[in-house]
């Protein structure tokens, strides 16, 4: 869009929106019947509210992602605003000053899960959309996408791209909660785990199997030894600093039977990338480790590949950039800082990741779920819009998202 426009949000329609949906608990939590369907039916309707058609598209029986295409009806460029419906477990319910699932209005603050991270961000960029939307015409279009399984193993993200829904987006706003700061580039994901099989054996008589964890703790050391060789060649990004192989669970035997040698072994291995970081070949460099484990100590490890995500990192130049920069320093009277993502997300456009909540807000992450591919190794071989100002009788002049836990 060109010029600055006046516009206007029901403030009081928002904040009973973001409420609602707060209500809702969109954990992913199938043993008790639990996932982000109701509140992707809510958002759904609040699109339909405002005259969109949105599509409603399972990324997972259950698990639907909710997508709108807002035409402004006049040539132009494709700007994503993207969020996510599920959120991470409550925990303990005693550990809250308010109910989780209460969305108590407090101080000018919402309290409850997935205020910050990211119901707010997604009711932000919902509303944004439609003041935008009901101004006039503008030049392109508006894809609004709230999606599932941000936290855990993005499936609503790939089944969006696997669709094609991203195909023709020119740049991204993700509406997560940064604290105002504006996030353009983000480290790379591998989940890898390893399984060793050996032999069974006494304690006593050691000689007599093949030990599965001795093998695994071959990998461990020479994946420290790969770190830092790809450090040096890498050196530390400006904004996300170094990458990291590191391996996060070890499983192997039972305590109940320390003196039996097990026959089989597990490693869970957590790495971070930065760009310039060529997953193809890591891969490659890791599953030589594995394989040189194996062939040294008569273990067959098996690679499996649970998630692969490249880092991604939008250019200094990009228009994103420098408009995203603009909002954060009209609503916020201060510098537009760039800064780096703590996690991942994955595009394959420009990204830029703002949203006003702090990032102190966020809670602990789940862990992910193995699925993927193996690779055998075996002995032998937020959102904001220019102008936008809330309009309504009760709306405090800052409303926030308040503290989860």
């Amino acid at each position: 869009m060109t010029g600055v426009r006046s516009l206007c949000i029901d403030g009081d329609a928002l904040i009973d929106f973001t409420a609602e949906l707060v209500k809702i608990p969109s954990v992913n939590r199938p043993e008790d019947g639990l996932n982000e369907l109701a509140a992707a039916r809510l958002v759904a309707r609040q699109m339909r509210a405002f005259g969109w058609e949105p599509l409603v598209q399972e990324a997972a029986p259950g698990r639907p992602n909710v997508i709108a295409i807002i035409d402004g009806g006049r040539p132009g460029p494709t700007l994503l605003f993207e969020g996510h419906t599920d959120v991470v477990t409550e925990g303990d319910r005693s550990a809250w000053n308010y109910d989780p699932y209460g969305a108590q209005i407090v101080d000018g603050r919402l309290y409850g899960r997935g205020s910050a991270d990211m119901k707010g961000g997604v009711a932000a960029m919902l509303f944004a959309t439609d003041a935008v939307a009901r101004s006039g015409q503008f030049p392109g279009c508006i894809k609004v996408a709230a999606l599932v399984d941000e936290e855990g193993m993005m499936i609503g993200a790939k089944s969006f791209v696997a669709q094609g829904h991203a195909e023709g987006v020119d740049g991204a706003i993700v509406c997560e909660p940064e604290a105002g700061e504006i996030c353009t580039s983000q480290k790379g994901a591998l989940r890898l785990r390893l399984f060793a099989k050996g032999k069974m054996a006494h304690g006593a008589m050691p000689g007599h199997g093949l030990n599965p964890i001795n093998a695994l703790s071959q990998c461990t050391v020479a994946f420290t030894r790969l770190e830092a060789e790809l450090q040096e060649r890498h050196g530390s990004h400006p904004h996300l600093g170094l990458p990291f192989i590191t391996p996060t669970v070890l499983l192997g035997g039972e305590a109940a039977q320390m003196n039996v040698i097990p026959d089989r072994a597990e490693m869970a291995i957590d790495i971070r990338t930065i760009p310039g970081v060529n997953h193809r070949q890591l891969l490659t460099a890791m599953s030589d480790v594995a394989g040189g484990a194996a062939a040294e100590s008569g273990v067959s490890i098996d690679m499996e590949v649970i998630d692969d995500r490249p880092p991604t990192e939008t250019p200094p130049d990009a228009p994103i950039r420098y408009g995203s920069g603009g909002r954060a320093r009209a609503s916020q009277r201060r510098k537009g800082t760039l800064r780096r993502c703590p996690g991942h997300y994955r595009r394959d456009h420009p990204v830029a990741r703002w949203g006003r909540a702090h990032r102190h807000l966020w809670p602990r992450r789940q862990m992910d779920r193995a699925s993927g591919r193996r690779i055998r190794a075996s002995a032998g071989g937020e959102a904001s819009c220019r102008g936008v100002r809330a309009c309504g009788s009760r709306v405090p002049r800052r409303l926030s998202a308040g503290t989860e836990r």
